[in-house]
């Protein structure tokens, strides 16, 4: 219990980290994906793994698995990184115990052996959680050996739990909230839709920097166009405070708790367990101090 307390509080030395994203999806996941390769003071990135997602911007799971595998390439070509990638799952888990083979979730299983709960593997997860599930079911030293930090669910306040990326796969979700993996969550609405910024800013901090931050600013400004043109508009970057929870020494970026893990149910609700294991909550972010730390490193000559 304590060495699981311990990993549920922010790390306070360098850490290795993988990333599971839906990159593709919207404007986010790249801001996240860079976050996490310009802060390598902190955070020493060993992989990045495809989510699957069907929406608007995919024909299904597996084409929006495949246009994320590619856009991560595209980011990293941006950053002049390179790290492994691997391709994430085809389709949703039929159920909660059937694993979805891939390469990433077969990665992740593999990886997961090679850490302990003195020193675990953090996963920062800011899609559906198809892929992390699967790592579980293929490798239970997972629940051990790996933390997961999950952009996923809305507040325990709000009204219903149907939140896109917990609504992509709940099986996986209730896979991994119940299998007592130490869990981060970081709700959306009620929590996270609060970190938002406007085409002003982004023009101000991010445009004529470099390659990178101009790609992220036109990006972002463009799809908020696309449906709020002629509108006062804000964006939320839902992502960036998955990886930011990582970096989050001395509470500089959210505040937390320590909250029994309840389990989404097919009902679009969650339900509570106070005899589940202790997850950490996030509950506020402290929006311009994380902008501020976000966008120097986004537009640094580096990036």
């Amino acid at each position: 219990m304590n060495k699981r307390l311990h990993n549920l509080s922010v790390p306070q030395g360098p850490v290795d980290v993988v990333l599971d994203t839906d990159t593709y999806n919207e404007i986010d996941d790249q801001f996240a994906l860079a976050y996490m390769m310009r802060s390598k003071d902190l955070l020493h990135p060993q992989a990045i793994y495809a989510a699957p997602f069907f929406n608007e911007n995919s024909t299904g799971p597996e084409d929006g698995m495949l246009k994320s595998y590619e856009e991560i390439f595209k980011v990293l070509r941006l950053l002049s990184e390179e790290l492994p990638v691997f391709k994430g799952s085809a389709r949703y888990l039929p159920d909660e115990r059937t694993p979805v083979c891939s390469p990433a979730a077969e990665d992740l299983a593999r990886r997961a052996r090679e850490y302990s709960p003195e020193k675990p593997l953090y996963v920062v997860a800011i899609g559906a959680i198809t892929n992390v599930a699967s790592a579980i079911l293929l490798e239970p030293k997972m629940v051990e050996n790996t933390v997961v930090v999950w952009l996923g669910g809305h507040a325990l306040h709000w009204s219903d739990t149907q939140e896109f990326n917990m609504m992509q796969d709940i099986a996986a979700a209730r896979v991994v909230m119940g299998s007592g993996v130490p869990f981060v969550q970081l709700p959306c609405y009620g929590v996270v839709d609060g970190f938002t910024t406007s085409r002003p800013e982004l023009e101000y901090w991010l445009k004529e920097k470099n390659p990178l931050a101009d790609y992220l600013a036109e990006n972002t400004i463009a799809a908020a166009e696309s449906y709020a043109k002629g509108t006062a508009w804000t964006r939320a970057v839902w992502d960036v405070t998955a990886v930011a929870w990582l970096l989050n020494q001395g509470d500089r970026f959210m505040l937390s708790r320590l909250e029994h893990t309840p389990l989404p149910a097919y009902d679009n609700h969650y339900t509570l367990r106070p005899d589940a294991p202790l997850m950490r909550y996030v509950y506020h972010i402290n929006r311009d101090a994380l902008f501020t730390d976000l966008f120097a490193k986004l537009a640094s000559p580096g990036a």
